[in-house]
């Protein structure tokens, strides 16, 4: 076992017995000292109280190194000789505690690290006593410095924060000790080079759009946008949405669902990324502690519906490190329960193999248990109750919002190197042209709409279908010509739409999202047939299309796909449209992989072919192609009105929305075309009409704010809850004039997400209970927020910086202070004792 993991494994149960013996015990009083005690009156091997002899010492060292041998086991414990030689060194270094001239404040100010470069190094250790005595000595004063944090009230008064920190860091020594188990050299060494593997793999993001005069790549470090993910509530509304990094904590197993481009890769890169580097939010991320990541992107590991193994997951991937894991060490991570299992994509595979993937699953989790899962998939790839009796958790990222949006194009054209005031004159047209603003909800239609906004400065398409169009003719036409790339062979954009066509055209057909190297020629070669203009060969033409479109990629070896779905979709949607398939569009309506093919394939046909496909969509009046035909609307430039009305009267008969999930999931799919065919509010039930709220608040335009404004009034708290949630989706100053300001304030958390939902609050009188929602800071609160109205505060994440609680005073009438729940406990001492204090787990 690697010395240092024979450290991390030291429990606090191990060590803590041990320190105390360090230190004399405290007096009467001391906590109320006016002035610092010094360390090296608190020793307990010297001044008047001596309790510990210096052969004592040296036992008590000895005594730490003979159980840090046992968390690692009689085989890789040190040799005699080094554990005499390690104990001898520590024991020299912990006498030197009574050399500091110091208190416990200042060394607690100095961690763990600075306290141990103080202490006496000896000279002359072997290689090996060394490897052992450094881990074990840092170890030792984290023990230390916990200790002074809690002996004293005078410390626990000054030291709130570093207390907190300490406890944290105790904590994660005792994760890691729980997490980590007996383990050999050889994995240690490979984990850690399998982490610094997935933080090369997965730490960048394609910038789609970007011609090659800048970089393709983009950090994701700098590029991760959080994003908001909500779970079904009690029947009476969502759950408060949470950051979507945040999907496992206190969650062992979570069903993640977004549509295409909403993040859902994204997100699990950012996960595998941040697990590897073993960089987390201490306070809300410590289930990463110790975790190893498996990212297994469902269309790369299913290989004729055989799945893989533990031993054969990073062979699945085409991962460069396989041949260096040392045999059994992912079953190894998994027994212990350290997996962190990112499983990608469960619509990206054939229907027909889901249920083999759920069984897979199953056994692993069997034979696995305690491991982390998270599982991404479209909205409606499987039921809703398909992972139900494996005890998942089902979240759904949330579109973006507006300042989800403005935080996206900020960082694309920082990245971009483009002009920032190109970022703000995009945002201007997103916020003021309403088909814009239904165009930007998600991180891949953003950087498209950041692309096509800088390429054609300022000219921007008005809906999906020509913008990507639009995106095409970028990336197929113009990036070769303004850069003047020539390889002798140069195919125009028509050309290359047709190839590409082909393609996409057979994956549709085949139920895939990816296709052998050989099959994309052969089929590229039938094409070539038709194309007396090209003078390449297939193979030429498909490594030319792999090179220039910026469309396609191999992802393994002598493999092929899209660069993202979208595009395969569109473009299969046309090869359809162009081919005559409807009968192949029609009678694969109700699967969820073709939505956005049949949604695109009316968009491109023409009227009468429109009409056959929505009314083949809506004749069997069941719930999931009603309710594409009616988001399909949206695309039609010219229908028969009698079609139009055919599909929205099989609509109606579906509002409100069966479910709160059914609800979000109309308003993303169908958009604004609901608004007028809403109900209520009267003679709806409560329930009903927290779903018609749902739905109507998740279509961020102008009319949805006037029909909400309807509901202002109802007596359901749900109702008046959801209404206060969405406010940061909407114009702050209209939604705050035309909904906030006429809400009912009974027993009602007012929602606020920034500074101007503050003022907005204050400039109408002030309300007396208020959510704040992200980290907040102080002063702006006591600014913002009218002091003689508020009794209750909640606060759902820390402050931006240090500082305590004396800043409550401001408000005289604040009886009721909601915190989140891992709050520690120390960091509320300083809360006025007549606040009541709740945790967010606690208030409905």
């Amino acid at each position: 076992m690697e010395p240092t993991t024979v450290a991390a494994r030291l429990a606090s149960s191990a060590v803590t017995p041990l320190v105390k013996r360090l230190f004399t015990q405290e007096g009467p009083g001391a906590g109320l000292a006016d002035r610092p005690v010094r360390i090296a009156s608190r020793v307990s091997f010297r001044g008047e109280r001596r309790t510990l002899t210096g052969k004592e010492l040296h036992r008590l060292a000895a005594e730490l190194v003979r159980r840090a041998a046992e968390a690692g086991g009689p085989h890789e414990a040190p040799d005699p000789a080094v554990r005499d030689e390690v104990t001898g060194a520590l024991a020299e270094a912990l006498h030197s505690l009574g050399d500091l001239d110091m208190d416990d404040a200042q060394a607690v100010r100095l961690g763990a690290d600075g306290l141990a470069a103080l202490l006496a190094r000896p000279d002359g250790l072997s290689e090996a006593a060394e490897a052992y005595f450094r881990p074990l000595l840092h170890t030792a004063c984290v023990h230390i410095l916990h200790f002074f944090t809690q002996r004293s009230t005078f410390v626990a008064r000054t030291l709130v924060e570093q207390t907190r920190t300490l406890e944290q860091l105790v904590a994660t020594t005792d994760l890691l000790a729980a997490r980590i188990p007996s383990q050999t050299a050889g994995d240690a060494r490979f984990e850690q080079r399998y982490a610094d593997h997935i933080a090369r793999k997965h730490g960048e993001l394609t910038i789609y759009g970007l011609d090659l005069r800048h970089a393709r790549e983009w950090r994701l470090d700098s590029a991760y946008v959080s994003l908001e993910a909500t779970a079904n509530g009690d029947g009476e509304g969502l759950t408060a949405p949470i950051p979507a990094e945040r999907a496992l904590s206190g969650q062992e197993r979570v069903l993640l669902r977004g549509g295409a481009g909403s993040g859902k890769t994204t997100l699990v890169q950012w996960l595998a990324v941040t697990t590897a580097r073993q960089t987390y939010d201490a306070a809300h991320l410590s289930h990463l502690v110790g975790r190893v990541p498996f990212v297994l992107p469902l269309r790369r590991v299913v290989r004729d519906r055989l799945l893989p193994t533990p031993d054969r997951f990073l062979d699945a991937v085409r991962s460069s490190v396989t041949g260096e894991q040392p045999d059994g060490w992912a079953a190894r991570v998994l027994r212990a329960g350290r997996g962190l299992l990112l499983v990608d994509g469960i619509d990206e595979i054939p229907e027909r193999e889901r249920e083999a993937v759920r069984r897979w699953m199953r056994e692993l989790m069997a034979d696995y248990p305690d491991n982390l899962w998270l599982v991404t998939a479209r909205p409606s790839a499987v039921r809703e109750d398909w992972l139900e009796h494996e005890g998942f958790t089902e979240l759904s990222l949330a579109p973006m919002s507006r300042a989800d949006v403005a935080e996206f194009v900020h960082r694309w054209h920082e990245a971009a190197e483009a002009d920032p005031e190109l970022g703000a004159s995009l945002l201007d047209a997103v916020r003021t042209a309403p088909a814009l603003g239904q165009l930007a909800v998600n991180p891949l239609m953003c950087g498209l709409l950041c692309a096509l906004h800088r390429e054609r400065r300022g000219f921007l398409p008005q809906g999906r279908k020509d913008l990507y169009e639009a995106a095409l003719s970028m990336l197929l036409e113009r990036r070769d010509v303004e850069r003047g790339v020539a390889d002798g062979l140069r195919l125009s954009k028509e050309t290359q739409i047709q190839l590409l066509q082909k393609l996409a055209h057979w994956l549709l057909r085949n139920d895939r999202s990816e296709m052998e190297r050989g099959d994309a020629v052969a089929q590229l070669e039938r094409a070539l047939v038709s194309m007396a203009h090209v003078e390449a060969g297939p193979e030429r033409v498909y490594r030319y299309l792999l090179e220039r479109s910026g469309l396609l990629r191999e992802p393994a070896e002598g493999r092929v796909d899209f660069v993202h779905r979208t595009f395969q979709d569109y473009l299969a949607a046309k090869a359809a449209v162009e081919e005559g398939d409807f009968p192949l569009l029609t009678d694969n309506g109700g699967k969820d992989q073709w939505e956005d093919v049949l949604q695109m394939a009316v968009a491109l046909g023409r009227p009468a072919e429109r009409a056959r496909l929505l009314r083949a969509l809506v004749t069997p009046a069941e719930f999931r192609p009603v309710m594409l035909a009616m988001a399909c609307l949206k695309h039609t430039v010219e229908l028969d009105p009698a079609v139009r009305e055919e599909v929205t009267v099989k609509a109606r008969v579906f509002l409100p929305p069966p479910t709160v999930k059914d609800a979000v999931g109309m308003a993303e799919t169908c958009g604004p075309l609901l608004i007028d065919l809403l109900p209520g509010p009267e003679g709806l039930t409560d329930d009903q009409a927290v779903r018609t709220v749902t739905c109507a608040s998740h279509v961020a335009t102008d009319a949805a704010v006037s029909f909400l404004t309807r509901y202002c009034a109802h007596p359901s708290l749900a109702v008046r809850r959801q209404l206060a949630w969405r406010w940061h989706h909407f114009d702050t100053e209209e939604y705050g004039r035309e909904v906030i300001a006429r809400l009912d304030e009974t027993d009602l958390y007012f929602t606020a997400h920034s500074s101007g939902h503050l003022r907005v609050l204050r400039d109408l009188g002030g309300r007396e209970r208020i959510q704040f929602f992200g980290p907040y800071d102080p002063g702006e609160l006591v600014e913002l927020i009218d002091a003689d109205r508020l009794t209750a505060l909640w606060l759902t994440s820390g402050i931006r910086s240090g500082g305590g609680w004396s800043w409550l005073r401001a408000f005289p009438r604040l009886r009721t202070l909601v915190v989140p729940e891992d709050t520690h406990e120390m960091d509320l001492l300083a809360v006025p004792a007549h606040i009541q204090v709740l945790t967010d787990a606690h208030v409905s």
